[in-house]
Protein backbone atom coordinates (compact mmCIF):
# COMPACT_ATOMS: atom_id res chain seq x y z
CA UNK A 1 0.00 0.00 0.00
CA UNK A 2 1.59 3.29 -0.76
CA UNK A 3 0.44 6.05 1.07
CA UNK A 4 0.89 9.94 -0.23
CA UNK A 5 -0.11 12.09 2.71
CA UNK A 6 0.44 15.76 4.33
CA UNK A 7 2.78 13.81 6.16
CA UNK A 8 4.72 12.41 3.90
CA UNK A 9 5.23 9.08 1.47
CA UNK A 10 4.84 5.75 3.22
CA UNK A 11 5.15 2.23 1.78
CA UNK A 12 3.08 -0.23 3.84
CA UNK A 13 3.71 -3.60 3.74
CA UNK A 14 3.33 -6.92 5.62
CA UNK A 15 6.89 -7.60 7.21
CA UNK A 16 8.75 -10.61 7.95
CA UNK A 17 9.27 -13.24 10.11
CA UNK A 18 12.24 -13.61 12.56
CA UNK A 19 14.68 -11.38 11.47
CA UNK A 20 13.17 -9.94 8.22
CA UNK A 21 15.49 -11.66 5.67
CA UNK A 22 13.73 -12.49 2.45
CA UNK A 23 14.01 -16.18 3.16
CA UNK A 24 11.50 -15.45 5.97
CA UNK A 25 7.83 -16.05 5.85
CA UNK A 26 5.37 -12.67 5.37
CA UNK A 27 3.96 -12.43 8.98
CA UNK A 28 0.40 -11.05 8.26
CA UNK A 29 0.05 -9.64 11.61
CA UNK A 30 2.96 -6.95 11.39
CA UNK A 31 3.28 -4.45 9.57
CA UNK A 32 6.78 -2.35 7.93
CA UNK A 33 5.94 0.99 6.95
CA UNK A 34 8.76 2.33 5.20
CA UNK A 35 9.59 5.56 3.40
CA UNK A 36 12.57 6.89 1.69
CA UNK A 37 13.03 10.37 3.98
CA UNK A 38 13.08 9.79 7.20
CA UNK A 39 11.77 12.82 8.16
CA UNK A 40 8.20 11.24 6.57
CA UNK A 41 8.44 8.69 9.31
CA UNK A 42 9.48 11.49 12.23
CA UNK A 43 6.25 13.15 10.76
CA UNK A 44 3.57 10.08 11.45
CA UNK A 45 5.69 9.57 14.46
CA UNK A 46 5.02 13.13 15.78
CA UNK A 47 1.35 12.78 14.75
CA UNK A 48 0.65 9.72 16.06
CA UNK A 49 2.81 10.15 19.42
CA UNK A 50 0.83 7.59 21.40
CA UNK A 51 0.43 4.39 18.99
CA UNK A 52 4.29 5.04 17.02
CA UNK A 53 6.06 7.32 19.70
CA UNK A 54 8.52 4.35 21.45
CA UNK A 55 8.86 2.72 17.82
CA UNK A 56 12.76 2.96 16.57
CA UNK A 57 13.10 4.33 13.03
CA UNK A 58 15.06 1.50 11.61
CA UNK A 59 17.63 2.00 8.98
CA UNK A 60 18.58 -0.06 6.16
CA UNK A 61 20.87 2.03 3.61
CA UNK A 62 21.05 -0.79 1.52
CA UNK A 63 17.32 -1.20 0.33
CA UNK A 64 15.21 1.69 -1.99
CA UNK A 65 13.34 2.50 1.21
CA UNK A 66 15.83 3.00 3.56
CA UNK A 67 13.77 4.19 6.78
CA UNK A 68 11.49 1.55 8.52
CA UNK A 69 8.83 1.19 11.02
CA UNK A 70 7.78 -2.07 12.48
CA UNK A 71 3.96 -2.56 14.20
CA UNK A 72 1.41 -4.71 14.69
CA UNK A 73 -1.28 -4.37 11.77
CA UNK A 74 -4.55 -3.32 14.63
CA UNK A 75 -1.92 -0.27 15.00
CA UNK A 76 -1.10 0.45 11.64
CA UNK A 77 -5.42 0.38 10.65
CA UNK A 78 -5.31 3.05 13.70
CA UNK A 79 -2.79 4.99 12.29
CA UNK A 80 -4.52 4.76 8.80
CA UNK A 81 -7.87 5.70 10.40
CA UNK A 82 -6.80 8.78 12.20
CA UNK A 83 -4.63 9.72 8.99
CA UNK A 84 -8.38 9.58 7.20
CA UNK A 85 -9.89 11.03 9.37
CA UNK A 86 -7.66 14.31 9.44
CA UNK A 87 -8.11 14.72 6.05
CA UNK A 88 -9.14 18.54 5.61
CA UNK A 89 -8.11 19.72 2.57
CA UNK A 90 -9.38 19.09 -1.27
CA UNK A 91 -5.92 19.47 -3.22
CA UNK A 92 -3.01 17.28 -1.32
CA UNK A 93 -0.40 19.05 -3.80
CA UNK A 94 -2.01 22.44 -2.33
CA UNK A 95 -1.70 21.46 0.89
CA UNK A 96 1.74 20.52 1.03
CA UNK A 97 2.36 23.98 -0.81
CA UNK A 98 0.03 26.03 2.01
CA UNK A 99 1.74 24.01 4.76
CA UNK A 100 5.56 23.75 4.04
CA UNK A 101 6.26 22.38 7.28
CA UNK A 102 4.23 19.38 6.55
CA UNK A 103 6.51 18.63 3.14
CA UNK A 104 8.86 20.37 1.00
CA UNK A 105 10.06 21.46 -3.00
CA UNK A 106 11.04 18.02 -3.21
CA UNK A 107 8.17 16.03 -1.93
CA UNK A 108 5.53 18.74 -3.75
CA UNK A 109 7.53 17.97 -6.85
CA UNK A 110 7.13 14.12 -6.62
CA UNK A 111 3.92 14.43 -6.30
CA UNK A 112 3.00 16.64 -9.36
CA UNK A 113 5.30 13.92 -11.21
CA UNK A 114 2.77 11.09 -9.85
CA UNK A 115 -0.32 12.64 -10.55
CA UNK A 116 1.43 13.23 -14.07
CA UNK A 117 2.11 9.23 -14.52
CA UNK A 118 -0.78 8.23 -12.89
CA UNK A 119 -2.85 10.56 -15.72
CA UNK A 120 -1.70 8.28 -18.30
CA UNK A 121 -3.60 5.19 -17.14
CA UNK A 122 -6.67 6.64 -17.97
CA UNK A 123 -5.71 6.65 -21.94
Amino acid sequence: MWLFTKHGFFSAVCARQGDGSHDQPVDPDRIMVRARVRRHLEALKNRFPALLGKRDIHESVATDYAYRLFMPKPVWVQVVTGLAEETDYDSLKSEIVRRPELGDAAYEDSLHQVWTVMHRLKK
